[in-house]
Protein backbone atom coordinates (compact mmCIF):
# COMPACT_ATOMS: atom_id res chain seq x y z
CA UNK A 1 0.00 0.00 0.00
CA UNK A 2 2.53 2.49 0.94
CA UNK A 3 5.48 1.63 -1.17
CA UNK A 4 7.67 4.82 -1.85
CA UNK A 5 8.66 3.21 -5.50
CA UNK A 6 5.19 3.58 -6.59
CA UNK A 7 2.96 5.79 -5.14
CA UNK A 8 -0.31 5.98 -5.46
CA UNK A 9 -2.41 8.65 -7.20
CA UNK A 10 -5.59 10.02 -5.60
CA UNK A 11 -7.04 9.21 -9.25
CA UNK A 12 -7.53 5.69 -7.56
CA UNK A 13 -9.98 7.17 -5.02
CA UNK A 14 -12.31 7.81 -7.93
CA UNK A 15 -14.11 11.48 -8.82
CA UNK A 16 -17.51 13.39 -7.56
CA UNK A 17 -18.35 16.64 -9.33
CA UNK A 18 -18.34 19.49 -6.57
CA UNK A 19 -21.05 21.44 -7.90
CA UNK A 20 -19.60 21.94 -11.51
CA UNK A 21 -15.98 21.38 -10.19
CA UNK A 22 -15.02 17.53 -10.40
CA UNK A 23 -12.31 16.49 -7.67
CA UNK A 24 -10.98 13.37 -6.56
CA UNK A 25 -13.12 11.77 -3.58
CA UNK A 26 -9.61 11.74 -1.32
CA UNK A 27 -8.51 15.73 -1.00
CA UNK A 28 -6.52 17.64 1.50
CA UNK A 29 -7.49 19.61 5.01
CA UNK A 30 -4.83 22.04 5.71
CA UNK A 31 -6.33 22.83 9.81
CA UNK A 32 -2.90 20.91 10.68
CA UNK A 33 -0.46 23.13 8.12
CA UNK A 34 0.34 26.13 10.88
CA UNK A 35 1.67 24.35 13.66
CA UNK A 36 1.54 20.74 15.32
CA UNK A 37 -1.09 21.10 17.18
CA UNK A 38 -5.04 22.69 15.70
CA UNK A 39 -5.74 26.06 17.32
CA UNK A 40 -2.87 25.98 19.40
CA UNK A 41 -0.92 29.57 18.64
CA UNK A 42 1.95 28.75 20.65
CA UNK A 43 2.53 25.48 18.30
CA UNK A 44 3.96 26.29 14.93
CA UNK A 45 4.55 24.19 12.22
CA UNK A 46 7.66 23.85 9.93
CA UNK A 47 7.19 26.45 6.84
CA UNK A 48 9.29 24.62 4.91
CA UNK A 49 8.26 21.07 5.17
CA UNK A 50 3.96 22.44 5.07
CA UNK A 51 5.02 24.15 1.47
CA UNK A 52 6.76 20.56 0.66
CA UNK A 53 3.31 18.57 1.59
CA UNK A 54 1.28 21.13 -0.22
CA UNK A 55 3.25 20.81 -3.51
CA UNK A 56 3.45 16.72 -2.64
CA UNK A 57 -0.15 16.42 -2.77
CA UNK A 58 -0.38 17.67 -5.59
CA UNK A 59 1.70 16.39 -7.23
CA UNK A 60 0.28 12.44 -5.94
CA UNK A 61 -3.02 13.97 -7.78
CA UNK A 62 -4.77 15.53 -4.74
CA UNK A 63 -7.19 18.43 -6.34
CA UNK A 64 -9.29 19.60 -3.45
CA UNK A 65 -8.09 21.58 -0.38
CA UNK A 66 -9.75 22.37 2.37
CA UNK A 67 -8.69 25.73 4.15
CA UNK A 68 -9.86 28.93 6.07
CA UNK A 69 -8.52 32.28 7.05
CA UNK A 70 -8.84 31.27 10.94
CA UNK A 71 -6.36 27.88 10.35
CA UNK A 72 -3.60 29.58 11.43
CA UNK A 73 -0.86 29.90 14.58
CA UNK A 74 1.25 32.53 15.58
CA UNK A 75 3.83 32.74 12.78
CA UNK A 76 1.68 30.74 10.28
CA UNK A 77 -1.62 30.92 7.79
CA UNK A 78 -2.74 27.97 6.11
CA UNK A 79 -4.07 29.96 3.50
CA UNK A 80 -0.73 31.89 2.87
CA UNK A 81 1.05 28.66 3.51
CA UNK A 82 -1.25 27.61 -0.03
CA UNK A 83 -0.87 30.37 -1.85
CA UNK A 84 3.05 30.08 -1.45
CA UNK A 85 3.05 27.00 -2.07
CA UNK A 86 0.95 26.27 -5.29
CA UNK A 87 0.52 29.46 -6.63
CA UNK A 88 -0.08 30.13 -9.84
CA UNK A 89 -3.26 27.45 -9.31
CA UNK A 90 -2.98 24.41 -11.23
CA UNK A 91 -6.22 24.94 -13.91
CA UNK A 92 -8.50 21.98 -11.80
CA UNK A 93 -7.57 22.92 -8.10
CA UNK A 94 -10.62 23.47 -6.24
CA UNK A 95 -9.93 25.07 -2.90
CA UNK A 96 -12.67 25.51 -0.57
CA UNK A 97 -13.04 27.66 2.39
CA UNK A 98 -15.32 28.20 5.18
CA UNK A 99 -16.47 31.10 7.07
CA UNK A 100 -18.58 31.92 10.45
CA UNK A 101 -16.04 30.90 13.31
CA UNK A 102 -13.53 33.83 14.26
CA UNK A 103 -10.44 33.90 15.55
CA UNK A 104 -8.41 36.96 17.53
CA UNK A 105 -5.04 37.29 16.96
CA UNK A 106 -3.77 35.76 19.72
CA UNK A 107 -5.72 32.74 18.50
CA UNK A 108 -8.98 33.13 20.83
CA UNK A 109 -12.72 32.10 19.59
CA UNK A 110 -14.70 35.24 19.10
CA UNK A 111 -17.93 35.79 18.18
CA UNK A 112 -19.40 34.31 15.07
CA UNK A 113 -19.41 36.28 12.26
CA UNK A 114 -22.95 38.15 11.53
CA UNK A 115 -24.58 37.65 7.85
CA UNK A 116 -23.33 41.37 6.86
CA UNK A 117 -19.59 40.46 8.05
CA UNK A 118 -19.43 37.42 5.49
CA UNK A 119 -18.51 39.76 2.46
CA UNK A 120 -15.25 40.67 4.81
CA UNK A 121 -14.78 37.04 5.86
CA UNK A 122 -14.46 35.69 2.33
CA UNK A 123 -12.82 39.13 1.28
CA UNK A 124 -10.00 38.44 3.54
CA UNK A 125 -10.13 34.54 2.37
CA UNK A 126 -9.32 35.66 -1.16
CA UNK A 127 -6.57 38.50 -0.08
CA UNK A 128 -4.50 35.57 1.71
CA UNK A 129 -4.86 32.65 -1.22
CA UNK A 130 -4.13 35.96 -4.57
CA UNK A 131 -7.04 34.73 -5.76
CA UNK A 132 -10.33 36.83 -7.15
CA UNK A 133 -12.87 34.30 -6.62
CA UNK A 134 -13.32 31.33 -4.18
CA UNK A 135 -14.42 27.59 -5.43
CA UNK A 136 -16.79 26.61 -2.81
CA UNK A 137 -17.31 28.21 0.74
CA UNK A 138 -19.05 26.55 3.59
CA UNK A 139 -21.03 28.40 6.01
CA UNK A 140 -19.97 27.12 9.09
CA UNK A 141 -23.30 27.26 11.85
CA UNK A 142 -23.52 26.76 15.73
CA UNK A 143 -26.48 27.09 17.87
CA UNK A 144 -26.86 30.73 17.79
CA UNK A 145 -26.17 31.15 13.79
CA UNK A 146 -28.73 27.89 12.93
CA UNK A 147 -31.96 29.84 13.69
CA UNK A 148 -30.51 32.65 11.18
CA UNK A 149 -29.23 30.21 8.57
CA UNK A 150 -31.71 31.60 6.02
CA UNK A 151 -29.83 35.41 6.12
CA UNK A 152 -26.41 33.26 6.20
CA UNK A 153 -26.53 31.29 3.00
CA UNK A 154 -28.72 34.30 1.42
CA UNK A 155 -25.51 36.58 2.06
CA UNK A 156 -23.16 33.76 0.27
CA UNK A 157 -25.80 33.38 -2.55
CA UNK A 158 -25.36 37.44 -2.48
CA UNK A 159 -21.52 37.18 -3.11
CA UNK A 160 -21.74 34.08 -5.84
CA UNK A 161 -24.14 36.48 -7.67
CA UNK A 162 -21.26 39.12 -7.48
CA UNK A 163 -18.67 36.83 -8.67
CA UNK A 164 -16.87 36.51 -5.76
CA UNK A 165 -17.77 32.71 -5.12
CA UNK A 166 -18.64 30.26 -7.44
CA UNK A 167 -20.51 27.63 -5.27
CA UNK A 168 -22.16 27.78 -1.53
CA UNK A 169 -21.61 24.67 1.26
CA UNK A 170 -23.11 24.32 4.66
CA UNK A 171 -21.06 22.40 7.66
CA UNK A 172 -22.37 21.52 10.86
CA UNK A 173 -25.97 20.83 9.77
CA UNK A 174 -28.82 18.43 10.10
CA UNK A 175 -31.72 17.78 7.42
CA UNK A 176 -33.67 19.87 8.29
CA UNK A 177 -30.95 23.05 8.50
CA UNK A 178 -30.06 21.72 4.65
CA UNK A 179 -33.65 21.81 3.69
CA UNK A 180 -34.12 25.14 4.87
CA UNK A 181 -30.43 26.49 3.47
CA UNK A 182 -31.60 24.59 -0.11
CA UNK A 183 -34.55 26.92 -0.43
CA UNK A 184 -32.17 29.96 -0.57
CA UNK A 185 -29.81 28.60 -3.01
CA UNK A 186 -28.20 25.49 -4.14
CA UNK A 187 -26.07 23.95 -1.32
CA UNK A 188 -23.56 22.14 -3.19
CA UNK A 189 -21.95 20.30 -0.34
CA UNK A 190 -22.40 19.48 3.50
CA UNK A 191 -19.42 19.50 5.84
CA UNK A 192 -19.88 17.23 9.30
CA UNK A 193 -18.15 15.71 11.32
CA UNK A 194 -18.21 12.20 10.54
CA UNK A 195 -16.31 8.78 10.59
CA UNK A 196 -15.57 5.39 11.77
CA UNK A 197 -17.69 5.24 15.51
CA UNK A 198 -18.50 9.37 15.54
CA UNK A 199 -20.85 11.72 13.80
CA UNK A 200 -24.50 12.73 15.25
CA UNK A 201 -27.43 10.48 15.01
CA UNK A 202 -29.31 10.81 11.41
CA UNK A 203 -25.52 11.10 9.60
CA UNK A 204 -25.39 8.36 7.78
CA UNK A 205 -29.26 9.19 6.48
CA UNK A 206 -28.22 12.77 5.64
CA UNK A 207 -25.28 11.07 3.84
CA UNK A 208 -27.71 8.96 1.90
CA UNK A 209 -30.03 11.98 1.48
CA UNK A 210 -27.02 14.33 0.24
CA UNK A 211 -26.36 11.41 -2.67
CA UNK A 212 -30.07 11.62 -3.82
CA UNK A 213 -29.62 15.36 -4.31
CA UNK A 214 -26.17 15.48 -6.03
CA UNK A 215 -24.53 16.72 -2.87
CA UNK A 216 -20.91 16.10 -1.44
CA UNK A 217 -20.93 14.62 1.68
CA UNK A 218 -17.37 15.98 3.33
CA UNK A 219 -16.35 14.42 6.60
CA UNK A 220 -13.72 16.05 8.89
CA UNK A 221 -12.42 14.00 11.53
CA UNK A 222 -12.72 10.88 9.97
CA UNK A 223 -9.48 9.95 11.07
CA UNK A 224 -8.80 11.69 14.29
CA UNK A 225 -12.45 10.02 15.51
CA UNK A 226 -13.48 11.13 19.14
CA UNK A 227 -9.64 12.60 19.18
CA UNK A 228 -11.11 15.38 17.42
CA UNK A 229 -8.33 18.52 16.85
CA UNK A 230 -6.08 16.66 18.83
CA UNK A 231 -5.54 13.91 16.19
CA UNK A 232 -5.98 10.36 16.71
CA UNK A 233 -2.45 10.30 19.01
CA UNK A 234 -3.34 7.90 21.53
CA UNK A 235 -6.82 6.30 20.05
CA UNK A 236 -7.10 2.69 21.07
CA UNK A 237 -8.44 0.74 17.89
CA UNK A 238 -11.02 -1.51 17.96
CA UNK A 239 -9.80 -5.16 17.09
CA UNK A 240 -11.82 -5.31 13.52
CA UNK A 241 -9.86 -2.35 12.82
CA UNK A 242 -6.51 -3.85 13.53
CA UNK A 243 -7.42 -6.88 11.70
CA UNK A 244 -8.11 -5.40 8.71
CA UNK A 245 -5.74 -3.04 9.33
CA UNK A 246 -3.20 -6.28 8.96
CA UNK A 247 -5.26 -8.37 6.33
CA UNK A 248 -4.30 -4.95 3.79
CA UNK A 249 -0.77 -4.13 4.75
CA UNK A 250 -2.67 -1.06 5.94
CA UNK A 251 -2.25 1.83 8.49
CA UNK A 252 -5.60 1.93 11.13
CA UNK A 253 -5.53 5.33 9.81
CA UNK A 254 -5.49 4.03 6.15
CA UNK A 255 -8.53 1.54 7.03
CA UNK A 256 -10.91 4.72 8.48
CA UNK A 257 -10.11 6.58 5.46
CA UNK A 258 -11.16 3.61 2.91
CA UNK A 259 -14.23 2.83 5.16
CA UNK A 260 -15.26 6.37 5.20
CA UNK A 261 -15.31 6.61 1.14
CA UNK A 262 -16.90 3.39 0.99
CA UNK A 263 -20.25 5.16 2.60
CA UNK A 264 -21.66 6.73 -0.68
CA UNK A 265 -19.87 7.89 -4.02
CA UNK A 266 -20.60 11.29 -2.92
CA UNK A 267 -18.53 10.96 -0.01
CA UNK A 268 -15.16 13.48 -0.35
CA UNK A 269 -12.51 12.50 2.28
CA UNK A 270 -10.26 15.70 3.47
CA UNK A 271 -7.46 14.11 5.89
CA UNK A 272 -4.88 16.47 7.03
CA UNK A 273 -1.46 16.50 7.89
CA UNK A 274 2.00 17.92 7.68
CA UNK A 275 4.22 14.74 7.32
CA UNK A 276 4.98 13.70 4.02
CA UNK A 277 4.65 10.30 4.70
CA UNK A 278 1.26 10.67 6.00
CA UNK A 279 0.43 12.61 3.04
CA UNK A 280 0.92 9.24 1.12
CA UNK A 281 -0.11 6.76 3.19
CA UNK A 282 -3.90 8.90 3.47
CA UNK A 283 -3.88 9.36 -0.21
CA UNK A 284 -2.96 5.58 -1.34
CA UNK A 285 -6.03 4.95 1.52
CA UNK A 286 -7.87 5.83 -1.83
CA UNK A 287 -7.14 2.93 -3.15
CA UNK A 288 -8.09 0.46 -0.68
CA UNK A 289 -11.10 -2.16 -1.31
CA UNK A 290 -13.13 -3.32 1.71
CA UNK A 291 -15.18 -6.40 1.59
CA UNK A 292 -19.11 -6.52 2.61
CA UNK A 293 -17.88 -8.96 5.12
CA UNK A 294 -15.08 -6.28 6.24
CA UNK A 295 -17.32 -3.22 6.14
CA UNK A 296 -19.95 -5.67 8.64
CA UNK A 297 -16.99 -5.70 10.71
CA UNK A 298 -15.98 -2.47 10.73
CA UNK A 299 -19.87 -1.29 11.41
CA UNK A 300 -20.10 -3.63 14.27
Amino acid sequence: MTDDHAPVSAEASGTWTLGDLPVRRIGFGAMRLPGRIAFDNTSVSDRTRSIRVLRRAVELGVNHIDTAAFYFSSLRSANELINTALAPYPDDLVIVTKVGPRRDRAGAWTAWARPEELRGDVEENLRQLGRDHLDVVNFRMNERTSAAIEEYVGALAELRDAGLVRHVGVSDVDAELLARAQKVTPVVCVQNRFGLGTGRPGDADLLRSCADQGIAFVPFFAIAGSGGHAGATGTTESPAVERIAAAHGASPAQIRLAWTLHQGPNVLAIPGTGDPEHLAQNVAAGALRLSGEELRALAG
